[in-house]
């Protein structure tokens, strides 16, 4: 039987390196992974998991046997029920540990379940770091040594425990200077990291060099004396997978600034190289931030959807990053104009480098066909893994920039300044610049060819299930940002972002799978960083496996409560639109929202459906909205009672008011998940609805938004009545269902039944729409929802009272009425009070909204004793909306307030 494991017998695991020419060989190979020695078998089913570098649970209960960990260098182990282990290396007895965990080992693993804790022996906690660079099989067997269970063992608690305290500190990636580069991976289960040189993009590797290890942080080190900046590098990497045996594995640098064609070669990065950056990058005006997040009006927006169809655009340029880098381009005359209205930033879709699009030779199908023919998608299907489009939530490398952006994808320099190049064109503008990042997941893992990080150091930057599986609930495989360094990913590329690209603000995709604490950690080193504030806001949706803090504290809705850090609310969201996010079939219909009729003007499928008390709660959950989803503020419900907005419930049990401050909110109806609003309402408003009304309709949802408490953030078009043909989900749609047409020609409704991937069960309902006449808006009805749109962005800008800075301010200051049971419930009303406030610009302001197609009047005495006018942005000759300059109106002596159907409009009185 196997004596018991020593240091040295895990020591020589690191012999035996591969002839040099067999490395130059492998530097050039076609193939990404060579398995230099198959594992004897399968792993074991089963796994237990490592709780720090001395103590592993096994997943079940003890079934009276002995427990011994068996180690073995070229995954030799062979254990089977019944017979001895055979193939270990060595072994070592473990003890079952009677003492309770210390209560935050057994909080960070409640996840994994109960079972036995075992320990190793004292003696050898300190000799282990070595054994992780094999493979590791937990074994219950008898007394005399035969197999009861086997399982596998999870190792990413125990590497942290023992390299993490080191490795956080350890600079990582390449670093060139005058006669030298240093190169710096993170592989702490290798056996064996080797660099590859390369003198270009697409040569063979000139030579080979050894990296070091460093024992304590588990970094490989080179110091090369020579400054290799430009070059371009790989890193062959000999590792045991689980399930493969010992592998070389040719990877990039995840940490890689620049990149190759297809992100297949890591290049050395200076960005302080005058290469680097465009012209005046050094002195090019920013601006400044925002007194506070609450400041900020957000329009997302697709890099390549911005310029595609953009005429004043070269067509070199379109679709990509130099397309903002044309002042009289339609689009960033587009974009001007909302800044000197009052937006303040421009959210980009992912921008670093992903998987999906080809970064050269991209196809672009020739779609066409009627209104509502499943042709197109199907054009766009047989291609769309080769087309030049993707939203790009699929991560390759995070520190880079994206390839297919770029005029050249090859040099990383090209890629590096063509994105300064845009971000300068963005600030000039007057715009800050977001930028929507994906740590949640990365666009693969294992050995696929697309996988990085599991590939360097396999089984520790993904999150695995009990089965030792990487979880997959945010789309993709899931990365752990609760292990050190994961996080520590995370937080350096944040940090590169914000310092080396003036990147503004941060927008997190699926943040709540996320630990609050990382977050946290980010926010003060991305601030330090820039010397700036740079806001965050992401998605605080709880669900999967870390869904009610299973594994740790997350940076989901109610868990950021105090953080300051700000999470999307789907409160008012769904109550104006209808439904929830992804319904689909007869619910996409039938379930109408507040600005699309619920009760009050129901389509064919939502006869009878709702009543006046459903539209009293809907109007309620808008009003959170308004007050910023916050968990203090009071007002009268529809059921007659003054209530706290945290005790209202929102679907089931959840708080409808769930923040602290209204900086923790973004407030939004429409953004690049789920329909366009526009779709949303082609599907939910009767279908007789004009033109005309189904722009009202649209103006009345962002006037909300504008109107409420908190973060402003909208998607690019929907002030352009932007259509994506019904499209659910169009991150893999194509150009044809993703378009933008800065001319305000054509909205692009209809253009074929959306893509059966993720629409064929709404087809039913989808086909009887884009086939009606009288849906599709003209370039009159474009134009004027882009004046009504600018001219709330006026408004919205013309007075702090649109955005409180503070709870108490909002509670202070927001009085909403029309409220309680005999309510207008058509009609919202919020009064907004100026007073003592030096800024504010007027004594008062009063906000109405009202959603029905008959004009409302309502007589309020919380509005009496006022000399209320039309807002100046109503009053100007070149205001949008002449009806609510025309037929509004709000008498200060009395209180009666007439709003006109259909129709937003706001009321100040002066100092």
């Amino acid at each position: 039987m196997p004596q018991p494991l020593l240091l040295s017998a895990v020591l020589a695991m690191t012999a035996v390196p591969a002839a040099r020419a067999d490395a130059v060989a492998d530097c050039n190979a076609e193939s990404f992974a060579r398995v230099l020695t198959p594992a004897a078998e399968a792993s074991p089913a089963a796994t237990a998991i490592w709780l720090d570098r001395s103590r592993l649970r096994w997943p079940e209960g003890s079934t009276g046997g002995r427990f011994s960990l068996h180690v073995s260098a070229r995954g030799g182990i062979v254990a089977r029920a019944g017979s001895p282990v055979s193939g270990a290396d060595g072994s070592t007895p473990l003890q079952i540990e009677q003492a309770a965990l210390p209560a935050e080992l057994e909080a960070r693993f409640r996840w994994f379940g109960p079972g036995v804790t075992l320990t190793l022996p004292p003696e050898m906690a300190g000799k282990i770091a070595g054994w992780h660079q094999g493979q590791l099989v937990l074994v219950e067997e008898t007394a005399d040594g035969r197999v009861l269970r086997a399982a596998s063992v999870q190792h990413a608690a125990a590497l942290d425990d023992l390299f993490a305290g080191a490795a956080e500190q350890a600079p990582l990636g390449s670093q060139p200077a005058p006669g030298s580069t240093r190169f710096a991976l993170w592989a702490p289960t290798a056996r064996q990291v080797q660099l590859c040189d390369y003198p270009g993009a697409s040569a063979a590797a000139e030579r080979v060099l050894p990296m070091q290890p460093d024992p304590r942080s588990g970094v490989w080190t080179r110091k090369h004396p020579e400054d290799l900046r430009h070059r371009y590098y790989t890193y062959l990497v000999d590792v045991f997978v689980p399930g493969h045996g010992l592998v070389r594995n040719r990877v990039t640098d995840p940490y890689s600034l620049g990149l190759s064609t297809q992100s297949r070669r890591s290049q050395v990065i200076d960005l302080d190289d005058p290469a680097t950056q465009p012209e005046g990058w050094s002195g090019a005006p920013r601006p400044a931030p925002l007194d506070s997040p609450v400041d900020a009006v957000i329009y997302e927006l697709h890099v390549r959807d911005f310029s595609l169809l953009d005429d004043r655009v070269p067509a070199a340029d379109r679709g990509k990053y130099l397309g903002f880098a044309h002042p009289d381009s339609r689009g960033m005359r587009h974009l001007r104009a909302l800044a000197g209205a009052g937006l303040t930033d421009v959210h980009l879709l992912p921008v670093f480098d992903f998987a999906t699009v080809p970064e050269s030779g991209c196809v672009e199908p020739q779609v066409s066909g009627a209104a509502d023919s499943a042709t197109q998608q199907s054009t766009i299907d047989r291609v769309r893994g080769e087309d030049c489009f993707n939203w790009g939530y699929d991560p390759l490398h995070f520190n880079a920039p994206e390839g297919s952006y770029a005029s050249d994808a090859g040099d990383g320099r090209v890629r590096i300044r063509e994105f300064r190049q845009m971000v300068m064109a963005l600030h000039a503008a007057g715009l800050r610049v977001g930028m929507d990042v994906v740590y949640n997941h990365t666009s693969a893992s294992g050995q696929d060819r697309n996988s990085v990080l599991d590939r360097v150091v396999p089984g520790y930057y993904q999150r695995l299930n009990r089965q030792g599986g990487v979880e997959t609930s945010t789309c993709c495989a899931n990365t752990a940002t609760e292990h050190a360094m994961m996080a520590r990913l995370m937080i350096d590329s944040a940090v590169i972002w914000a310092r080396d690209y003036r990147i503004d603000s941060f927008r997190f995709d699926l943040m709540g799978h996320q630990p609050r604490a990382a977050m946290e950690r980010l926010r003060a080193a991305v601030n330090e960083a820039a010397g700036r504030r740079i806001d965050l806001l992401g998605e605080g949706w709880n669900f999967g496996e870390v869904a009610d803090g299973s594994r740790f504290v997350q940076a989901s809705q109610l868990s950021l409560n105090g953080s300051g850090i700000a999470t999307f609310s789907d409160r008012a969201r769904d109550a104006v639109r209808g439904g929830g996010c992804c319904d689909s079939g007869e619910a996409s219909v039938r379930e109408q929202g507040y600005v699309n009729g619920q009760f009050y003007a129901p389509n064919a499928s939502a006869q009878n459906r709702f009543s006046r008390n459903d539209l009293l709660r809907t109007a309620d959950m808008v009003r959170v909205g308004l007050a910023g989803s916050l968990r203090t503020y009071e007002m009268v419900t529809a059921d007659g009672s003054r209530r706290r907005l945290e005790s209202i419930p929102y679907a089931g049990s959840q708080p409808a008011g769930y923040v602290s401050q209204p900086t923790e909110v973004v407030n939004y109806v429409e953004n690049h998940d789920n329909q366009t609003l526009f779709d949303i309402n082609v599907l939910k408003l009767p279908l007789d609805t004009s033109p005309e009304e189904r722009a009202r309709v649209q103006i009345l949802a962002a006037a909300i938004n504008a109107f409420s408490q908190g973060i402003a953030y909208y998607h690019a078009g929907i002030d352009v009545l932007r259509s994506k043909s019904l499209d659910r989900n169009s991150y893999d749609s194509g150009d044809w269902f993703n378009r933008l047409d800065w001319s305000y020609q054509d909205n692009f409704f209809p253009a074929g039944l959306p893509p059966a991937w993720d629409n064929q069960a709404s087809w039913s309902q989808m086909r009887s729409r884009l086939a009606a006449p009288g849906i599709k808006p003209g370039p009159e009805q474009i134009d004027w929802t882009r004046r009504a749109f600018l001219d709330l962005l006026r408004i919205r800008a013309s007075s702090p009272l649109f955005r409180l800075r503070s709870a108490d301010e909002i509670i202070q200051r927001l009085r909403l009425l029309n409220t309680g049971p005999q309510q207008v419930p058509t009609v919202l009303v919020g009064l907004l009070d100026g007073e003592g406030l030096a800024d504010a610009g007027f004594a008062a302001v009063t906000y109405a909204v009202n959603v029905r197609l008959q004009a409302e009047t309502l007589t309020l005495p919380a509005l009496a004793g006022k000399a209320w006018q039309l807002h100046p942005v109503h009053a100007s000759p070149d205001a949008a909306d002449r009806r609510a300059a025309e037929q509004s109106g709000l008498d200060g002596s009395t209180g009666r307030l007439s709003v006109p159907a259909r129709t937003a409009v706001v009321f100040v009185a002066a100092r």
